[in-house]
C-alpha cells in the first residue's frame, strides 16, 4: 500500500531514531526521561489488537496528558510495588502512512512494529509483548514528538505485571 502523502516520507529516518530513543529510554531505566518524547497535548494509550479492530477505547493503560505520563512515572517509582524487571525492545522500520486526520490533525501518521523481551531480577527472561505502535508524530520545539501513540498488543492476554510502558 503506498503512502497517503509521499511528501511525508522524508520524515521516515527521524521516526526511526525518535523509536530507538524512545526505547534506549525505557530499556535503560531512564523512565523520567519517557515523558519528553510526547508533546505537550497528547495520547498513549495501550490496548489489544481485538479491541483495536472492535473500535473499542478500553485500554490497559491510559493517558492523555504529559502531565499523566509524568505521574505514571512518578507512581512506578514511588508507590506501585512490582517485581523489578527491565526490558529490551527490538523496533522494526515505520511505515509513513501520511497526514493524519481527526484529533492529530497536525500530525504524521506512522506505523511501527515491536517486540518486547522481559528480563525478571532473576534473569528469567520472556517474550512479553509484540504489537505495532500507531502514532502520530508532530514536529514541537525543533523536534519530533508523538501526539498520539497507541499500543497495539498482538495478544489480548496480558501480564499482569505490565507496570513499564511499552
Amino acid at each position: 500500500m503506498a503512502p497517503a502523502d509521499p511528501s511525508a516520507l522524508h520524515l521516515q529516518p527521524q521516526v526511526a531514531q525518535l523509536n530507538a530513543d524512545y526505547a534506549r529510554a525505557i530499556d535503560d531505566d531512564r523512565l523520567e526521561d519517557w515523558p519528553e518524547f510526547f508533546a505537550e497535548e497528547c495520547l498513549y494509550t495501550i490496548t489489544s489488537a481485538d479491541n483495536h479492530r472492535q473500535g473499542l477505547p478500553a485500554g490497559l493503560m491510559w493517558a492523555d496528558s504529559k502531565g499523566m505520563l509524568r505521574d505514571r512515572v512518578a507512581a512506578l517509582r514511588e508507590a506501585n510495588i512490582y517485581e523489578r524487571q527491565s526490558y529490551r525492545h527490538v523496533i522494526g522500520q515505520p511505515a509513513i502512512l501520511g497526514k493524519s486526520g481527526g484529533e492529530a490533525a497536525d500530525g504524521t501518521r506512522t506505523e511501527t512494529p515491536f517486540l518486547v523481551v522481559r528480563i525478571m531480577r532473576d534473569g528469567r527472561m520472556d517474550l512479553f509483548a509484540t504489537g505495532r505502535y500507531l502514532d502520530a508524530v508532530v514536529m514541537e520545539a525543533g523536534a519530533l514528538r508523538f501526539r498520539e501513540r497507541l499500543v497495539v498488543c498482538d495478544s489480548s492476554r496480558v501480564d499482569t505485571l505490565l507496570a513499564i510502558p511499552l
